[in-house]
């Protein structure tokens, strides 16, 4: 596991075939390394796929520090901190990359707006590289970002001598251009970038208003990239434009959100596109990076790549011109009903691979476990737009399925290149959709709608899409005003900080929450240039805090992509509690990818039951579990030292309420 997810097609495959179908139920703990901190409200997680090189595992632990142990016994070699010399808030890592010539080696480590270079043998900054180690990655944009939210959660990619990285930016106020650059990796200098809000002249300029280039954001490279290093071509999925759910102010097909962008990596020059959203009003970011392929079609062997997406659909394009390898077909949509809104009259729905997890609920969908399920699924189910998939956001509430975390999530699809066959997991979950018109009484409402509302909402009653977001309805039960407005002014956990805001806006806005807000406080323009606002992420959940559908409500998906036939589809997790007639197996949102390898086997944790899993890649049978200390939200990795093959994975939890955790636990066989 020298590169992250496997290798640079992304590929998620290990050749390794020690532990096999065979002795898998024979797989014990090796070890556990603790890396010493989580938050104290549950709101940390891991997502870190990590590097495994020469016998060393580096990682990041639940508090972001970066970390080298010995692989074969878990022991701690070092530890690196960024917090040391700056402050990172709302940071997340996925992964790392390495470079290599001769003796000089460079662990690149992204984290918040900064770019590490690690000696991976000390754990000490390259002091040659950027200023004193690290690069400001908000430097380079092409505007004033400095006051806005950037941050790197997933790593970049090496080309040759190019560190090519792109990064997570703000979805509703504090627009960032989502840009993607390459990085010299010996000195940090930026060596080229590719507009993916592109500037007069360029490709699809006319897709956005003409100011757009200087005022919007988003079309960002969250997920990483993949590589075709012989044809030296990257490819780069990108999210949505921001803001998410209304497109009033860019009104067009929004080129380059959306789509998968196939890069020149010396270069950074567009060499093809294939936009998998028109016009996003859904927040249906390309989730992971693409997986290069060599399929057969006809007799044919085409090299092509297989992107994944939220909403269950494969998109499988010949790799070096893009275009389809089946027929995608333009679909009719809904239209919006916004004023000023023009929404895309028609979307991009594959015709011949099968959608990985379902893409329409029915009435004959909603929940049946018990009366007070039942009741509360045919009451939102009347209450709600719903039957059709991409109904675009209005002032009356919609069902959105899939929702905002897919189908397909971040944890990315593996890929048998024996068999090209996919193996991907999905979560089958469900938002209301809405939107209000855009008014308020007093300054800190309106602080509180442009800047708090997306997640703690409307009524401030908090959310679940980014997991334990509290409800502020009685906060000042737990903080008082100072501690209010320091969290504010620095962001913890998953909150981001809000320091751009000046000393009044602040101080309004904890008014308002006090219920204290008077005349007195000073106005102010608030900076919301749309006339509508989005009511807050809500994922549709019963009394009892389970969907209002039935299960499944996550599964793990084989597809053969030479005949493009589905090979077999499960259950994925499971809530045991439950005694559902013919839904032994409920499956349960997931987050994290697997890894399949030559021993026949498929490894994932992912799922909310914190359970590690062992499946038949031919069959889907599961061959083995283990209970980890907290849910494994990431992708596991699988290595081999001393002539025992191991398989690990972080062991964070954190999202959706549940306990963080601070750990990686280590498998190897045991004796029989």
């Amino acid at each position: 596991m020298g590169s992250y997810l496997g290798d640079k097609s992304v590929s998620h495959y290990s050749q390794l075939d020690q532990i096999n179908k065979e002795n898998v139920n024979r797989l014990k703990q090796a070890w556990i390394y603790d890396g010493g901190k989580t938050s104290t409200n549950n709101r940390t997680q891991i997502q870190c796929n990590p590097l495994i090189i020469d016998g060393v595992l580096f990682g990041t632990t639940a508090l972001l520090k970066l970390f080298a142990l010995n692989a074969a016994t878990g022991e701690q070699l070092w530890q690196f901190d960024p917090n040391k010399d700056s402050v990172i808030a709302n940071a997340t890592n996925r992964g790392l990359a390495v470079w290599q010539e001769q003796n000089d080696q460079r662990l690149f480590y992204a984290i918040g707006e900064y770019l590490f270079a690690i000696d991976p043998s000390t754990g000490q900054l390259i002091s040659s590289f950027g200023e004193d180690g690290r690069i400001n990655l908000k430097n380079g944009l092409g505007r004033e970002v400095d006051n806005l939210f950037f941050s790197a959660n997933s790593q970049g990619i090496i080309y040759n001598d190019l560190y090519i990285i792109g990064g997570k930016v703000s979805e509703t106020t504090g627009h960032v251009p989502g840009h993607i650059r390459a990085y010299d990796v010996r000195t940090g200098d930026m060596k080229w970038i590719f507009h993916t809000i592109p500037h007069p002249g360029e490709y699809g300029y006319e897709t956005w208003p003409e100011e757009a280039y200087q005022k919007s954001g988003g079309a960002n490279v969250w997920s990483g990239f993949s590589l075709d290093e012989e044809r030296g071509i990257v490819y780069a999925p990108t999210g949505s434009p921001s803001f998410d759910f209304y497109g009033g102010d860019r009104i067009g097909s929004n080129l380059f959100a959306n789509s998968i962008i196939g890069l020149d990596a010396k270069t950074g020059k567009r060499i093809w596109h294939y936009q998998t959203v028109h016009h996003d009003l859904f927040d249906y970011d390309l989730p992971a990076p693409p997986n290069l392929v060599t399929i057969e079609k006809d007799g044919e062997k085409i090299d092509a790549i297989v992107q994944i997406s939220k909403m269950g659909y494969l998109y499988v394009l010949n790799r070096v011109t893009g275009e389809p390898i089946y027929p995608i077909i333009e679909a009719e949509v809904p239209a919006s009903d916004l004023e000023g809104e023009e929404s895309w009259p028609t979307q991009p729905i594959p015709s011949v691979y099968p959608p990985f997890s379902r893409t329409l609920l029915t009435e004959e969908d909603l929940a049946i476990r018990s009366e007070e399920a039942s009741a509360y699924a045919k009451e939102l189910w009347q209450k709600n737009r719903k039957g059709r998939p991409f109904i675009p956001p209005s002032l009356q509430s919609s069902i959105l399925f899939p929702g905002m975390n897919g189908g397909g999530e971040w944890g990315g699809a593996a890929i048998d290149p024996n068999t090209n066959v996919l193996y991907v997991n999905s979560n089958e979950s469900s938002y209301q959709i809405k939107v209000s018109e855009f008014k308020t009484s007093t300054p800190g409402e309106g602080v509180y709608k442009t800047k708090c509302q997306s997640c703690h909402g409307a009524g401030r009653e908090g959310g679940n899409m980014f997991g334990n977001v509290p409800s502020l309805i009685h906060v000042t039960d737990s903080l008082t005003k100072s501690e209010m407005i320091n969290t504010i002014t620095n962001g913890k956990g998953i909150m981001p900080s809000f320091g751009s805001l000046e000393a009044h806006e602040i101080e309004s806005v904890v008014n308002f929450l006090r219920g204290i807000e008077t005349d007195t406080v000073k106005t102010t323009k608030q900076n919301w240039p749309y006339p509508y606002i989005y009511d807050g992420y809500k994922i549709d959940k019963a009394p009892d805090n389970l969907p209002f559908f039935k299960p499944p409500w996550g599964q793990l998906t084989a597809i053969d992509l030479n005949s493009a036939e589905k090979k077999w589809q499960i259950p994925l997790g499971d809530i045991d509690s439950l005694n559902i007639p013919g839904h032994q197996i409920t499956g349960t949102l997931n987050y994290g990818g697997p890894v399949v390898t030559a021993g026949g086997v498929l490894f994932i944790a992912a799922t909310i039951d914190a359970k590690f899993r062992a499946f038949d890649k031919d069959t889907g049978d599961l061959l083995w579990e283990a209970a980890l200390p907290n849910a494994g939200f990431a992708t596991p990795a699988t290595y081999y030292v001393d002539g025992i093959q191991y398989v690990v994975v972080a062991c964070g939890g954190g999202k959706g309420g549940l306990k963080s955790g601070d750990s990686y636990v280590s498998f190897a066989l045991g004796d029989d």
